[in-house]
């Protein structure tokens, strides 16, 4: 069956950088485009960052751009977010989710930014 599993959350200090890795089982991962959402609490899931399955265009929230980047390695079958600046604001729980016709999601990674 198909599993995607997040790891490389935890807590950092404002300022400070994490990499998030979604690493994808039981799919032809190079067909699906792959994303980052996230959810704080007591808010809906939004988008964070989007990469093709094509030519690796990515997009980005406003609130992140400059400051996380996607990417993704189709021979490990994983996609990253490198997150640097950090702020208390992107604490959340971190999901990847992959769609090629069907979709799927990971379990989440929490990320709490806080000193």
């Amino acid at each position: 069956q198909v599993q995607l599993v997040e790891s490389g959350g935890g807590l950092v200090q404002p300022g400070g950088s994490l990499r998030l890795s979604c690493t994808a089982s039981g799919l032809t991962f190079s067909r699906y485009f792959m994303r980052w959402y996230r959810q704080a609490p007591g808010k809906e899931r939004e988008l964070v960052a989007h990469i093709s399955e094509t030519d690796g265009r990515t997009t980005y929230a406003d609130s992140v751009k400059g400051r996380f980047t996607i990417s993704r390695d189709n021979a490990k079958n994983t996609v990253y977010l490198q997150m640097n600046s950090l702020k208390p604001e992107d604490t959340a729980v971190y999901f990847c989710y992959a769609r090629w016709g069907d979709y799927y999601w990971g379990q989440g990674t929490q990320v709490t930014v806080s000193s």
